[in-house]
């Protein structure tokens, strides 16, 4: 019988291994097969290496879409195997470079024309898939933000949302975000550093229009965003899901698997300094001079942060919209195909 980690594991976060991209059956014999949360990396990690190894018989055989689509489920494995498993750093780095690599043959195959960018940011660099829509010269940019267990190589599936509708996009691992936390970068409230930094660095570029930039968060990327814009006015519009008001607030009630997880990106040494550090990620002060459009997207039977931090900042951001689901679990991923869409089209049409 898997222990109770495993059980919350795959309870909390099923939907979310489905809507981006993992196969329902890998899902169905690791919830099966893992008894132990010591088990949780190694098994992954196995079945990453299935289809890796897929991939590259199908790229022999000339098989180049499948085999990318095989590489892009590797990448998946490899990231859920180490998303929340922290408890051994070289293993935790170590399956985060087989991610890495695996969306990086993944895109060589599905979008030649995507980009990988490194962009400085003391006290050392983030990383970013930028990806933009057939036949747009100039198209909108939206930049996804991660949250405290998400980065880009989790992306792939949300990112075509976007490129459908005409939208070019920019996937961030910001500070203490997948590799931009490597390099002892912590994770840290001043987000609009890290979308600053990514914006000068585009800065010129003439096959995207930047006087049209949105930025979409998930979890902590859902305060992430709308801090950010607060002090970034080159930010059109912002999509925040799921996303905490006051993360410390929210701390009591997190599962250990997500504390553990803060303790890792913070560099904190105990609960007590992680709770410390976690007080100034909190939209309080910024949440009143966000002047863009914004829309707050909530589940009501969401696990990790209550309804009630969706409100606060509904209240207090002025030209907010709050859309609460009443079965959404957290970022409403088992509803996955009703608010996506809905996001997609609302910036769409905002930087139209």
């Amino acid at each position: 019988m898997a222990d109770d980690s495993v059980v919350l594991a795959f309870r909390h976060w099923g939907p979310r291994f489905g809507v981006r991209g993992v196969d329902y059956g890998d899902v169905l014999r690791l919830a099966e097969a893992i008894g132990g949360w010591h088990e949780w990396l190694p098994r992954w990690s196995e079945v990453a290496a299935e289809h890796a190894q897929l991939a590259r018989e199908w790229e022999a055989a000339g098989r180049l879409r499948s085999a990318g689509e095989a590489w892009n489920r590797a990448a998946l494995g490899f990231h859920f195997a180490r998303f929340l498993t922290t408890g051994d750093p070289e293993a935790y780095l170590a399956t985060s470079a087989c991610a890495v690599d695996a969306l990086r043959r993944a895109l060589a195959l599905l979008d030649p024309a995507a980009e990988r960018l490194e962009v400085p940011l003391a006290p050392a660099r983030m990383a970013a898939v930028l990806r933009r829509p057939a036949g747009a010269a100039r198209p909108p940019l939206v930049i996804l933000i991660p949250g405290l267990d998400s980065t880009k190589e989790e992306f792939h599936l949300w990112e075509n949302v976007f490129l459908a509708r005409g939208l070019a996009t920019l996937s961030l691992d910001g500070p203490g975000q997948g590799e931009g936390g490597y390099g002892g970068a912590p994770m840290r409230p001043d987000y609009e550093a890290a979308i600053g930094a990514v914006l000068d660095a585009l800065a010129g570029r003439s096959d995207l229009d930047l006087g049209r930039v949105g930025l979409i968060g998930v979890s902590l990327g859902g305060y992430y965003a709308p801090r950010a814009a607060a002090f970034e006015p080159r930010v059109r519009a912002v999509v925040a899901v799921g996303g905490p008001f006051d993360l410390a607030e929210c701390w009591d009630g997190l599962p250990e698997l997500t504390r553990d997880k803060a303790r890792f990106h913070l560099g904190a040494a105990d609960t007590e300094s992680a709770r410390e550090r976690l007080r100034a990620f909190t939209l309080r002060e910024a949440a009143p001079r966000l002047r863009q459009p914004l829309l707050i997207v909530f589940g009501r039977r969401d696990r990790l942060f209550p309804v009630a931090q969706a409100e606060l900042l509904a209240a207090a951001a002025p030209r907010a919209e709050l859309v609460v689901y009443e079965t959404g679990n957290h970022v409403c991923t088992n509803l996955y195909w009703r608010h996506t869409p809905m996001e997609a089209d609302w910036l769409t049409a905002q930087l139209a």
